[in-house]
């Protein structure tokens, strides 16, 4: 499975150095085999020693390889520190940051052609969720427009907006109606992001379609991250 931390807008460099040398650690004394992704901010990228089912990824970039595209980072800045896994389609980024669809996909392409790993992220709106499953459903199929499904480093974070950074996670019940719904139509890995935490990544990972969670706040101590992975391990799928 796949278990990921979104930093978001926090920690440092030196804290998250600090962060994730524990979660190395973690990973080789255990010996968990749980692929673990940690998105960090730009300014807390660096070469870390390398842990075979460990990546640090970026949170976002702008479609270009370089240029003249102020305050912007490109993927020659990602490369410079081996970054191969990226997010795409955040609903902070769609909703409060006001990217389009259209941009979205065209990041999408940007980043395929790069072959790097795409965790392309989904979720409705409160407003949406209310009108029943039908509703979320056709919202939800409007985010692949021009999103090539196929893609084989292609995995999939299914994020109600309103279950985001509230402390409300959808019910067991919604994320396997959606997870399901969407396995219909998708090949690629699924996972469910949205007030995921120590007391609850159990049960979600149980969830049949779930292959893993993408984790925001609670994810931010190291303490409960190693938590979270070491629970991952004792799931069987």
């Amino acid at each position: 499975m796949i278990i990921a931390s979104n930093f978001k807008t926090n920690y440092t460099r030196g804290s998250a150095k600090a962060f994730i040398k524990e979660i190395q650690a973690f990973i080789s004394n255990t010996k968990s085999e749980q692929q673990v992704r940690i998105f960090a901010p730009f300014t807390a990228l660096d070469r870390f020693d390398e842990v075979s089912n460990l990546k640090v990824g970026a949170q976002n970039f702008y479609p270009v390889q370089s240029g003249s595209y102020t305050g912007e980072i490109g993927f020659e800045q990602l490369e410079e520190f081996g970054i191969d896994t990226v997010l795409i389609g955040h609903s902070e980024r769609r909703h409060i940051l006001k990217e389009s669809q259209s941009f979205i996909a065209g990041k999408y392409d940007f980043a395929k052609a790069r072959e790097v790993e795409i965790i392309y992220c989904i979720g409705e709106p409160a407003e949406i969720r209310v009108q029943g499953i039908d509703a979320v459903m056709s919202y939800l199929w409007e985010q692949f427009e021009g999103i090539d499904i196929n893609y084989d480093k292609l995995v999939i974070a299914y994020e109600p907006v309103w279950a985001i950074g509230t402390g409300l996670s959808a019910s067991l019940e919604d994320i396997e109606e959606v997870l399901t719904r969407l396995r219909e139509k998708l090949c690629a890995p699924l996972l469910y992001g949205g007030s995921v935490k120590v007391d609850n990544i159990d049960a979600i990972l149980h969830v049949k379609a779930c292959d893993g969670v993408l984790v925001g706040t609670a994810s931010w101590n190291e303490k409960a991250f190693c938590e979270m992975i070491r629970i991952a391990d004792t799931v069987k799928k």
